[in-house]
This record gives C-alpha cells, structure tokens and sequence, in this order.
C-alpha cells in the first residue's frame, strides 16, 4: 500500500454498522488519516444520512477536515472544503421514479417472500438521482436488517426480477436491507472518476474500502477502475487497515 494519496470508503458495512455513526475509535482514526491522506466517503445515502451519521460524530479539526471529500447518492452529489459545497446531478424525472416504484410493489411475492407485518419508515426513499429500497423501511432497527439478508441471497432474487421490468436502470445490494436504483451507468465508478478528476489524483494512488465488492455488491463497479481495493466484513476489519495506513 505504498505511494497512496487517497484512501476511500463506503459506510455501512465498512465504517459503521447499518445507519449508526462510527464508534469513538474509528472516528478518531478517521481523524489521524486525514493528517496522512486525503480521505473521501462514498455511499448511496444522501447528504442528510452522511450529516448525522458521519459528520456529525467526527472530532477532527477543521484543518484535518479539509481533506474530506464526501460523496453521497454514489457521487452524483459531490461536496467539499468548508461548508460543504455540493454539487448535485439532474435527479431522476417523475415518470422514471414511477416506474422504479411500480417495479417494487409486488416484489415480495414475486420472489416467494413474505412480505415484513411491519415496516418502520419509507419502504422507498428518492434520493434524487437515486431511489433507495430497504426491505423493513429506512428506520428499521439494526438487529431486525442484519438477521434478514447475511448472505445477499434474497437481494439477489429481488434483482433478478426487477432487471425484467426496469430496463435502463441500474440496481445494487447495498447496506443490510437495500436495494439501490440509479440511471444504468450511474454507480461507484461513475462518482470515483469524478472524484479523481477534481482530486486530481490517479488511479495509482487511491485505494478503495468496502464490504460489497461481491458481484451485485453496489462497491463492485470500483473494480472496472482497476483502483486498489480492500474487502472488509465490519468495521473492525476497516480499523486494521485504517492502523497499517498510519504505520
């Protein structure tokens, strides 16, 4: 891992448990990276999600913060330097969200799931140029998504059937519970060479963090970048690298 400028991660997964902020520990070594390196975070959570769950935990100093790119809805928001200045790509048009949403109305049963008694939030939530499915709502507790989908085997069924009827788009296993819907072509990839460009940074020199690198997994597209990557199961394995880093 020598010669590396730019060290990049997903969140759920990887940084966090699903939704929750970084324990004190990989905050504070989120921190010492960024003395190190430029460090950037990209998920499919929009910028709300990225505010409370990650930013708000962070203890850095706002000279180390000047080194934080965040890229929520997969890069197609990019924000930087002091205040966060974002800048946002045209959302999903009405017709197209219509479409996605009709796509997930008998999904359960199409797949042979029963379909959760209970949901806790949105079942789908618009990102603007993402629409984001989590089977149980948005607001599920933790434990209920972690025991639902551990090998991504239902997701993977879900998808299958969607691809029949969303022709054009794009969909990924995210999180613990989710499904990520975008533009076909509109992915990881597509916000890292955004990333690179305004980073001025090669892909020599970035190494990418996540737990989905599987096929289907929304960090897989990282790989047709020919970026250095690093698999985790948890967080705990994201702080190993995190140490060896700052070694």
């Amino acid at each position: 891992m020598k010669g590396l400028e730019l060290i990049v991660f997903d969140i759920d997964g990887t940084l966090t448990r699903s939704k929750l902020p970084p324990d004190a520990e990989m905050a504070e070594l989120l921190c010492q990276l960024m003395s190190k390196y430029t460090v950037a975070i990209i998920s499919g959570a929009n910028y709300k999600q990225f505010k409370s769950q990650i930013l708000d935990s962070l203890p850095c100093s706002s000279e180390h913060m000047k080194s934080l790119y965040i890229l929520p809805a997969d890069g197609t928001v990019f924000c930087y330097g002091d205040g966060w200045l974002c800048e946002n790509d045209a959302p999903l048009s009405t017709k197209e969200k219509e479409r996605i949403k009709t796509a997930f109305e008998n999904i359960f049963e199409e797949v042979g799931l029963k379909k959760p008694r209970k949901t806790y939030g949105e079942l789908i939530e618009d990102r603007g140029s993402q629409l984001n499915f989590s089977a149980f709502g948005q607001d599920a507790p933790i434990e209920l998504k972690e025991k639902w989908d551990p090998d991504n085997e239902k997701r993977e069924r879900m998808i299958n059937v969607l691809k029949r009827s969303l022709p054009g788009f794009s969909m990924r296993i995210g999180g613990t519970t989710s499904i990520e819907v975008t533009k076909a072509g509109i992915d990881k990839a597509y916000g890292l060479k955004k990333l690179m460009e305004r980073a001025g940074v090669s892909k020599e020199k970035i190494l990418y963090v996540g737990d989905k690198l599987f096929k289907g997994g929304n960090d897989a597209p990282v790989l047709t970048l020919g970026i250095e990557c690093r698999t985790v199961k948890n967080p705990e394995e994201t702080k190993k690298i995190i140490m060896k880093l700052l070694k």
